[in-house]
């Protein structure tokens, strides 16, 4: 099950995703999806920059963390999207959208095979027939979170508010469940400390491939990174681009019009 993650929740926190997670690929690749789209939805939305700086007609951004919405709100272009607080394991808007995303790894927070389901039965429900969903988790098979130790992963932050701010890692990897335990620490020029434990899930792409399947979605193609280099078993990314299968299961609704 998913768990509160203050990396998303605690607004002192929150101030530091925009300056650690520099999306440009990924936002690029979703952007070119989207041109000429009527509507895009983006759960797990974040701090909402991918839906801010579109210009799709209908933008609907979906995230579970307030303190991750009130950054989308005041962003400039945030006023134009459409910003829900909900879980996107039992949304259900009742409409249907031409493009859907969920990118900055977003899918790994659901740990379980259940939420992994409910998550993807949710994508379903909301893509309109001839629509498009892209997502991203990373590759099991480069071992990231040994990346995500104390002696390789300290850096420093130029942060607008606290100045330079020293900031590392430290992971550990349950191979049983695939599912890694990592903290992030931050220590501020004034010697304050923060910090926060997160938990993520690392899931072969066979089996994400069946997951998709059961939730009545099909891959059109599977890229190894966000430049659109095929999927390949060293690739740092597993990036599923599809639409819904023929004879899905999803009936959400009436779809905007022009999706």
């Amino acid at each position: 099950m998913q768990q509160q993650d203050p990396l998303y929740t605690d607004a002192a926190l929150v101030a530091f995703y925009d300056a650690e997670n520099d999306w440009g690929e990924d936002r690029a690749c979703c952007a070119a999806l989207a041109r000429g789209v009527g509507s895009v939805l983006d759960l797990g939305c974040g701090t909402g920059a991918f839906l801010a700086g579109i210009a799709a007609p209908v933008r609907v951004g979906v995230d579970p963390a307030r303190a991750m919405l009130d950054v989308a709100r005041a962003r400039p272009g945030g006023e134009s999207v459409e910003w829900i607080e909900a879980d996107a394991r039992h949304l259900d808007l009742g409409r249907r959208f031409d493009l859907i995303v969920m990118t900055g790894h977003a899918f790994q927070v659901f740990l379980d095979a259940h939420d992994q389901r409910a998550a993807l039965a949710a994508i379903a429900r909301h893509l309109a027939p001839g629509g498009r969903f892209i997502f991203d988790s990373r590759n099991p098979a480069c071992r990231e979170w040994e990346e995500w130790q104390p002696h390789n992963s300290r850096r420093r932050i130029d942060h607008p508010q606290h100045g330079a701010v020293e900031a590392w890692n430290a992971a550990e990897h349950a191979a049983a469940s695939g599912i890694v335990t990592y903290q992030t620490f931050y220590r501020l020029a004034d010697g304050r400390e923060l910090s926060a434990s997160s938990r993520i899930r690392f899931t072969e792409r066979a089996e994400l491939a069946g997951r998709l399947a059961e939730a009545g979605l099909a891959v059109e193609r599977w890229l190894g990174d966000w430049t659109g280099r095929p999927f390949t078993e060293t690739a740092p990314e597993i990036i599923a681009l599809g639409h819904l299968a023929a004879g899905g299961r999803a009936d959400p609704g009436p779809a905007y019009e022009g999706a």
